[in-house]
């Protein structure tokens, strides 16, 4: 097919995570599932914190910022997807996909600077305890946030304005769910040098910066683990830790395996698969792995539970 430029927008189709027809039911139920279960998992976290009095300190204030995001994140692209299963369209508007890939990139980088900001919560409060309070005070926490934020909405702009300048042709058959950067990218029929060197910048700025913080901090917190003597207190610091450790290593592990590999040889299958992992089984995770590995999280959520039920 021969290239179009901007002046004729080209159109995009989704071609999903399988075309066999015998399986759409599966794959809407199935994902249909899941995105409740991110939803209301996270919803029931954010509830829980906003009405416990006792999780009303900094690492659940960013919990809960969290939470959200995982909601925003993983709305960014499964509502779309299941109403293409459901209506057997797989046609998505260039706008469309530009749109869905901006608000998809600021989203993922928020998770990832609320990760590294939950890191060095825990390294004040593990490694400068008596400062604690005085450090991660509410007007630091909310500058903070908002610098996340900032940084987020910011950050994504590059690799959506270079977009711009990118040609496509008349149709052009996307081998994912949704408007993955990278693999638009390949799909092109223009040059796409200084998008993929933009990628590879965003990608080391906002993503290796802040896990090298996390690292940071975190071998800071072991050093002082174990420097305790105490086998309950090692006990406790590595299980305050663990769920945030659990969550970190689930989101980098396969986000940014996806980035980085995006001029590899793997297949359109592993690319998919990769993709579900991070952008839905990720944020579904979260709350199991915060709510079942905390005691304070299950208690609060007991609460609701019992409120609830005596309601009715």
């Amino acid at each position: 097919m021969e290239p179009e430029n901007h002046t004729g927008l080209p159109v995009f189709l989704l071609l999903g995570i399988s075309e066999k027809l015998e399986i759409q039911s599966v794959l809407y139920g199935l994902f249909l599932s899941m995105y409740l279960v991110t939803v209301f998992g996270n919803l029931f976290i954010i509830l829980a914190i906003s009405s416990d009095s006792h999780l009303q300190t900094p690492m659940y204030f960013f919990l809960s910022n969290l939470s959200f995001s995982d909601i925003c994140f993983t709305s960014t692209t499964v509502p779309k997807m299941l109403l293409n299963i459901q209506t057997q369209r797989k046609v998505i508007t260039y706008s469309g996909c530009v749109t869905q890939m901006y608000f998809f990139t600021v989203f993922g980088l928020l998770d990832n600077l609320l990760l590294t900001v939950m890191a060095y919560d825990r390294f004040v409060a593990i490694c400068h305890p008596l400062h604690y309070t005085v450090i991660m005070n509410p007007r630091f926490c909310a500058q903070l946030l908002l610098l996340t934020w900032l940084f987020s909405v910011l950050g994504a702009l590059p690799e959506s304005l270079t977009m711009m300048r990118v040609s496509f042709c008349a149709v052009t058959e996307i081998p994912q769910y949704f408007c993955e950067l990278p693999e638009v990218l390949k799909l092109a029929c223009s040059d796409t040098f200084i998008n993929t060197i933009v990628l590879y910048i965003v990608t080391g700025v906002m993503g290796f910066f802040p896990l090298a913080g996390i690292l940071f901090s975190y071998s800071q917190i072991v050093a002082s683990v174990l420097r305790i003597s105490a086998a309950g207190g090692k006990y406790k610091v590595f299980s305050t830790c663990g769920s945030h450790l659990s969550v970190v290593s689930l989101f980098y592990g396969t986000c940014l395996g996806v980035y980085l590999s995006s001029t590899g040889t793997h297949t359109s299958q592993t690319a998919v698969f990769t993709s579900v992992l991070y952008t839905v089984i990720t944020p579904m995770m979260n709350p199991f792995i915060y709510s079942l590995r905390n005691r304070d999280m299950k208690r609060a959520l007991r609460n609701i539970v019992c409120s609830v039920l005596t309601s009715q």
